[in-house]
């Protein structure tokens, strides 16, 4: 089988080490980097082999400043509208998030040079999970290539937005379902324990 060009991990070591890297240094990736995690990311299984995915790639700084922008003033919108609500500790939670969008200088990209918007094709009911299995595929792969990556949820409600999609290329029907930022860590990030499976049958 041919090696990628980094992948020297195996895959038992790529799945430990993987984190989801929340600082990034300001080296941009290069376009054979991005390249090949794209390919690796159409590996993934698919649905009786629709390959419904598509990708948008956003490097301009510029242009994911202001989609972090927009996106921090949609979510902060949201947040209002539905924190009566919640309970007290999930209100208390909201209020820190909302302080946090508050914030000018934070940006829901940390600041990564890249961000891979998966998107969808409206090709049948097993789309997003195909689409989100091509997204662990380009996790993994950048884990292996010393990459750091983050699946950016609050990007999602923007990438839709029609003016957005016509920006970025992105056709009507389609929608975009994993926005995954990648680009080389700014430190090391810790090892966050997991509850052990949860099995609820074993029959």
């Amino acid at each position: 089988m041919d090696r990628r060009p980094g992948s020297t991990m195996t895959v038992e070591e790529a799945i430990y080490r993987r984190r989801a890297v929340r600082s990034y240094a300001p080296a941009p990736l290069d376009r054979g980097t991005v390249r090949v995690l794209l390919e690796a990311a159409v590996q993934a299984p698919t649905a009786v082999h629709e390959e419904p995915w598509t990708f948008a790639v956003v490097q301009d700084r510029a242009l994911l400043r202001r989609l972090s922008d927009r996106a921090k003033a949609l979510r902060a919108e949201e947040a209002v509208a539905h924190e009566r609500a919640l309970d007290a500790a999930a209100r208390a939670r909201a209020r820190q998030l909302s302080e946090l969008l508050a914030d000018p200088d934070f940006n829901i990209f940390y600041d990564a040079g890249t961000l891979v918007a998966i998107c969808a094709r409206p090709a049948g009911p097993f789309v997003e999970a195909d689409c989100w299995l091509a997204a662990e595929n380009l996790m993994l792969m950048a884990c292996a290539m010393g990459l750091g990556t983050c699946p950016i949820g609050f990007a999602i409600p923007v990438l839709n937005a029609p003016d957005v999609k016509a920006e970025l290329g992105i056709p009507p029907e389609q929608r975009a379902v994993a926005p995954i930022v990648v680009g080389f860590p700014r430190g090391t990030t810790p090892p966050v324990g997991r509850k052990p499976p949860d099995v609820l049958a074993w029959r």
